[in-house]
């Protein structure tokens, strides 16, 4: 899978990361300045793509019209909105006001083209580059099957539409002169769920997109944005209602420091959170239920067991193999747990989910499973609101507050690769401790796949099976502000610091009512 531009801060970041810092920016001077009124608002965000594209000379593309229409589109998405489009007049802020009803912040799709931004990259076709020297072997010619090759100006000439795609010529060229383009949305998605449409460009079948946002980090046009819900947060803050953010594991060290939850508190108030949670705890709930379903029902019911906390996995899981869905825990994640525990005490807060994942915005929204999760917010959505408010999260005190609900080592470390697989073992070597537990971990969809194909065919009877839809686990997420290696590696640290090694040495009986709030009394996943 492609991933060549993590921890790149590129152009693209920093338009991304500007777009959300001003649109967060004017919906807190709205509750700032009573007198607005809704044409001030309206020319605010009608003004904001001059802003962030100002003078009358392009920078990266062709015109600088073109630049702001794309960044008008972007302003759209972070309010949640749908495109505006090329084909008829419509206000930047258009709809907003639709879009703070409960359950209908946004309207699918999720995962959105901005069509006009598009490169229409070419996919899976093999090019002759200028470093062929028309040999005199011609070993491309001569093994291809179909004839596609031929030689002109003495350099050779692909025929695409004779070519079938093998890749042979490109194995054989003395040279590494044949190059297999492939566009990085595409090559980015598990799914396979991008092609061309009629114009070349991206386009996303939305029967197999499961959201884990690998293709809108990896364009590096730009050309893929998901939808926000500062907008939303904001509006609610500003409109008095009680919203608590719950954090999950991986944000440590994502905005700046080493993991300081005095900092992160500090912050969170000041953007008017009413508090902060950690979702470890819900992460540690999470490994003690897997661990109970994987005693009870592996091998007598299940020949094997997934881990659930992964949204996007599960969902290619059940989708890909829907005859062994009952394979997938029916545990519920850590964000639905912490949700729970925090609507058990805070019954009218708006709950917002903070964390790294695009998926896990469908997850709160879907209805078979009530998520009890208002909003959800990605670090670099976050980020943006800090900037927005102007808050150096380095130069923040320390609230000098007692930690977060203290959350286990091994639920804190369910952020990195490995580490609900690992929480869950541990689970049953200290409540099972005759009982052997074998582990197959994968990252990425497309690894994601191999792994429970193998385990339907009998690979991994009696195992339990981890699926990460990014590369490096949570940490790796698209909504992350900081590089793989070092996100981890400030999570491990952060981990090491909790009083509990493992979920059962944790306090977690007072809390397993969370467990038992669904209205059917029962732990479903779809």
């Amino acid at each position: 899978m492609a991933d060549t531009m993590r921890g790149v801060y590129t152009n693209l970041t920093d338009i991304r990361r500007r777009v959300f810092a001003e649109v967060a920016r004017i919906v807190y001077e709205t509750a700032e300045n009573p007198q607005w009124t809704d044409a001030d608002f309206d020319t605010r965000f009608e003004e904001l793509p001059y802003q962030i594209v100002p003078g009358e000379v392009a920078t990266y593309r062709e015109s600088v019209f073109l630049e702001r229409a794309i960044v008008e589109e972007r302003i759209r998405l972070a309010m949640g909105l749908d495109q505006k489009g090329v084909d008829r007049p419509i206000r930047v802020s258009a709809g907003l006001a639709d879009a703070t009803v409960a359950d209908t912040y946004y309207n699918p799709p999720l995962i959105n083209v901005i069509k006009f931004a598009c490169n229409a990259c070419h996919d899976n076709v093999y090019t002759v580059t200028d470093s062929c020297q028309g040999c005199l072997a011609h070993p491309c010619r001569e093994i291809c099957r179909k004839q596609a090759i031929t030689f002109r100006h003495k350099r050779a000439y692909i025929d695409q539409d004779k070519c079938i795609k093998c890749g042979m010529c490109a194995r054989v060229c003395p040279y590494h002169a044949i190059h297999h383009d492939v566009r990085p949305c595409a090559e980015a998605c598990g799914m396979h769920a991008i092609g061309s449409d009629e114009h070349g460009r991206a386009e996303i079948d939305y029967e197999k997109c499961v959201s884990c946002g690998q293709c809108l980090i990896n364009c590096p046009f730009g050309a893929i944005a998901d939808k926000s819900q500062i907008a939303q947060v904001i509006f609610s803050i500003v409109g008095g209602d009680e919203v608590i953010a719950i954090v999950a594991p991986a944000f440590v060290g994502q905005f700046g420091g080493k993991g300081n939850v005095g900092k992160l508190r500090n912050a969170f108030a000041q953007l008017g959170f009413s508090g902060v949670e950690e979702v470890a705890i819900g992460a540690d709930l999470c490994a003690i239920e897997e661990a109970d379903d994987f005693i009870e029902e592996v091998p007598e019911d299940i020949s094997f067991m997934g881990t659930s906390c992964c949204p996007a996995w599960s969902l290619m899981a059940k989708m890909e193999f829907p005859e062994h869905k009952e394979c997938i825990s029916m545990a519920l994640t850590p964000m639905v747990l912490t949700a729970r525990m925090v609507r058990d005490s805070h019954p009218n807060a708006k709950i917002v989910f903070v964390g790294p994942c695009s998926a896990k915005k469908l997850e709160a929204m879907r209805t078979s499973v009530r998520s009890e999760v208002d909003f959800v917010l990605t670090f670099e959505e976050m980020a943006g609101m800090m900037r927005a408010k102007g808050i150096d999260y380095l130069k923040l005190e320390d609230d000098n507050k007692s930690d977060f609900a203290v959350a286990s080592e091994d639920g804190r470390n369910f952020a990195v690769a490995g580490g609900v697989a690992n929480a869950v073992v541990n689970v049953i070597k200290e409540r099972y401790p005759d009982r052997e537990v074998k582990v197959a971990n994968a990252e990425g969809l497309d690894e994601c796949r191999k792994m429970i194909r193998d385990a339907v065919r009998g690979k991994y009877d009696g195992y339990l099976l981890e699926g990460m839809a990014c590369p490096g686990g949570c940490v790796a997420g698209p909504g992350t502000l900081q590089a793989i290696n070092k996100s981890a590696a400030a999570v491990k640290r952060y981990a090491k610091k909790s009083p509990h090694k493992h979920a059962v040495d944790n306090q977690y009986r007072i809390l397993i009512h969370a467990l038992e709030r669904d209205e059917d009394g029962i732990k479903p996943t779809e």
